[in-house]
């Protein structure tokens, strides 16, 4: 059997990321670029696992297909878990990832390293056209850089640095961020919950 999965988002570099991690589904996997009717979900949850889940079953009973829907952003804790799930939106209505980034060193002037601590969470939920399969959740460690360095990845990458190595993800490159990030540990469990979902299928 194979199973389409339907990406719930527009974003062409997480598609790109969510494709390569799950490289073994990737010839089955969409997105909502691929359907002609845009669909738009307000993200009012409360948390990235609230939202995950709206995506996932906003998409699923409107396609009728296998959803994965995933939120994720960046927690600092000198910011009390800012920009959290306003990440993508943290600098305001014209938003960027310059200008979110721009924002993020601005309100951690003058603190040192010690001080920048933050993480990466990702949380992903998988539904299909009846109810909820499953829902999980990556994190990743690291400390914000007082300035951007790297030209991979995407949103606050070129500001997040893995002390392990001292770069950022965006110096890092795809290579290694794929097997750390928040992301790769939230859809490795995702993964497992869909080879099961399939084996179901198989048998029903």
């Amino acid at each position: 059997m194979s199973l389409e999965i339907v990406v719930a988002t527009k974003n062409r570099k997480k598609l790109a990321e969510i494709k390569d991690i799950l490289k073994e589904f990737k010839p089955n996997i969409t997105s909502l670029a691929d359907y002609p009717h845009p669909v738009r979900i307000v993200e009012n949850g409360k948390s990235f696992r609230e939202n995950a889940i709206k995506k996932a079953l906003t998409v699923a009973r409107l396609t009728g297909k296998f959803t994965l829907g995933e939120d994720s952003g960046l927690c600092v804790y000198a910011l009390r878990g800012m920009p959290g799930i306003y990440s993508s939106r943290f600098s305001g209505k014209n938003k960027s990832d310059r200008q979110n980034n721009l924002k993020l060193l601005k309100l951690l002037d003058g603190l040192p390293l010690r001080k920048r601590k933050a993480y990466y969470v990702c949380a992903v939920a998988l539904a299909d056209k009846n109810d909820l399969v499953g829902v999980t959740e990556g994190r990743c460690s690291g400390v914000i850089g007082f300035q951007e360095k790297g030209t991979s990845g995407f949103g606050y990458d070129p500001l997040f640095v893995i002390p392990r190595y001292k770069k950022t993800f965006a110096q890092l490159g795809e290579k290694i961020k794929h097997k750390m990030s928040h992301r790769y540990r939230a859809l490795k469990k995702a993964k497992k919950i869909i080879q099961k979902y399939i084996e179901r299928q198989r048998s029903s």
